[in-house]
């Protein structure tokens, strides 16, 4: 039997639950690898659970089932939803004017320069 909370309490347990955290936002930070001060951490942080709060009342929102799932604000069926375009491929009339820019080229390629990074586990 699954225990019924008043909404009061859900919207309490979730807010407890959701909050972005001064130590989940700084963890977040360093996987971005970010370079905040504290003023713009502790601002995006409290914009980010303005966020949430915001998606939280929405999902509180009663919606009854006759009520379709919906991905967009607008309803595309097929008799408005025009024809997909043929693709097409064109040959670009400047390209050996742009290879030509190029600081190193292979063959019809750019040579671009190696960007460190580390692995992730």
């Amino acid at each position: 039997m699954v225990p019924v909370l008043s909404q009061e309490a859900r919207v309490g347990r979730d807010e407890q639950q959701e909050k972005i955290t001064a130590e989940i936002f700084d963890h977040l930070v360093h996987l971005a690898e970010f370079d905040l001060t504290p003023d713009e951490s502790e601002y995006l942080r409290r914009e980010l659970n303005g966020q949430l709060k915001a998606v939280r009342e929405l999902e509180s929102i009663e919606v009854g089932p006759d009520v379709p799932i919906t991905s967009h604000g607008v309803p595309y069926t097929r008799e408005s939803t025009p024809a997909l375009r043929m693709d097409e491929s064109h040959p670009c009339p400047e390209a050996d004017a742009i290879l030509a820019q190029a600081p190193e080229v292979d063959g019809r390629y750019v040579v671009v320069p190696d960007i460190p990074h580390t692995e992730l586990e």
